[in-house]
């Protein structure tokens, strides 16, 4: 789907987006209220798509429905999800349902209607090369555009291990795919390998089943040493503010490493509600329904190769990492990876890639998310979920992106919107050498 009054010939742009994930979409939306930024959002899918094919029916949000594309940062902007529901016409239907988390389908298709109502935003187009000559010369399959600064936004690409990597296809795929290939699975022995959400959502969905469309096995497989919930306590959820972000991207790089890896539950653990509904599931198969042997609940384990066994099935060499060396092996017919997702290629940088600063695997970026690269510096590169390094867990998440829009926004505009309170908590030393302590 393409918009008919989109601008389709060569032009020069303030800015021009590649891709219009939830990420360019939220700072699409803030600019579509700033008209002398004149923009442009180029995506290469024919229409807005979010994870389509794991909208598994029955999934919710892990984040507050606050957390749209522009509330948190312009709560009257008309883009956001209160926007919507009053647009379609269902507000008091959406507040009568009293839902605890929003439907994620309903939040995809908010995503969508602002994709739709933003003419500034281009489907069916992509982005080939970015190359620089004074100005930023961005060729797509369609035309040639230019723009004094660009803007990354082009999401996650889903990844699965080497030894997984190899088969992928029709009995074993990665949980990006779950709606077009879980279909068919009565009868059969099914493994799910991953212990985060989206596990827990696929392993749900498959024991919810009845009948003959029940599988015979699943198994669910995880590092971690538990199926263990989602941290979104109050003082947790301070990490997804713009003050800490703030204050994690000044940390030394070994500190930010370190508090990413023992903080990682904060935004990749399971929802209680999920998890409380598959504790259910196997009580009544097993103590109501007497399928003793329906499901194999597994973590604490690594999966260390996966083998053809014979025709159609699979032989997963399994090793728990607190037991022997001697691994044991599943026999499956089907194999699920919901081994999560990492930042999705930049091909279309490589004409500028001597000239891009990096740290680690990110491209580095300063406290605007702008590239830090040998160019002027009123042109910028800026890039949207590819510095959880720098940046910290809320890098990818929802929390953040309308925040991390705004910062965007004001660059490009020469602006400084004005940040909310700072959190009750003093992250800094320096915070806490300037509290005056009257009773000390």
């Amino acid at each position: 789907m393409r918009h008919e009054d989109s601008p389709r010939s060569e032009g020069h742009y303030r800015c021009v987006g590649v891709g219009a994930g939830p990420a360019n979409l939220s700072l699409a939306s803030l600019l579509h209220e700033r008209p002398q930024v004149r923009n442009l959002f180029i995506d290469r899918k024919e229409s807005f798509g979010w994870h389509d094919e794991q909208q598994i029916p029955g999934t919710t949000l892990q984040v507050s429905l606050f957390k749209d594309l522009v509330s948190l940062s312009e709560p009257t902007n008309p883009f956001s999800f209160l926007s919507y529901l009053h647009d379609k016409g269902r507000i008091y239907h959406f507040l009568n349902a009293q839902f605890s988390e929003v439907p994620r389908q309903e939040f995809r298709n908010y995503l969508a209607w602002a994709a739709e109502r933003n003419k500034n935003v281009a489907f069916g187009e992509e982005v080939v090369e970015v190359g620089f000559d004074g100005v930023f010369r961005v060729r797509t399959d369609r035309r040639t555009v230019t723009a004094d600064n660009i803007v990354v936004g082009v999401g996650s690409r889903p990844w699965v291990p080497d030894h997984g990597l190899r088969h992928l296809g029709a009995t074993q795929f990665h949980v990006n795919e779950y709606l077009a290939r879980a279909g068919n699975l009565g009868g059969k022995r099914v493994v799910v390998v991953g212990g985060g959400q989206s596990g827990a959502e696929a392993v749900l969905d498959l024991l919810s089943r009845s009948g003959a469309e029940l599988p015979r096995r699943v198994a669910w497989i995880s590092r971690r040493r538990n199926f263990f919930p989602i941290d979104d306590s109050p003082f947790t959820n301070d990490f997804y503010t713009p003050s800490h972000s703030d204050y994690f991207y000044n940390l030394p790089a070994d500190l930010r490493s370190a508090f990413n890896a023992r903080h990682v539950l904060s935004s990749d653990g399971i929802s209680e509600s999920t998890l409380r509904e598959v504790y259910q599931r196997v009580y009544v198969l097993r103590f109501v329904e007497g399928r003793s042997d329906v499901v194999g609940l597994y973590p604490n384990r690594e999966v260390a190769d996966v083998t053809r066994s014979g025709p159609g099935t699979w032989d997963l060499e399994i090793r728990h990492n607190d037991g022997p060396a001697d691994g044991v092996h599943f026999d499956a017919d089907v194999i699920i990876w919901a081994t999560g997702f990492r930042p999705a290629a930049m091909d279309f940088l490589a004409p500028l890639d001597g000239r891009l600063e990096r740290e680690g695997d990110e491209l580095r970026i300063d406290e605007h998310f702008a590239v830090q690269w040998d160019g002027p510096n009123d042109h910028n590169i800026f890039v949207q979920n590819a510095a959880r390094q720098q940046r910290g867990l809320p890098d990818p998440n929802l929390s953040l992106n309308a925040w991390r829009s705004r910062r965007i926004a004001d660059r490009l505009c020469g602006t400084r919107t004005g940040d909310q309170l700072a959190s009750f908590v003093a992250w800094s030393a320096k915070e806490e050498s300037e509290v005056s302590w009257e009773n000390r």
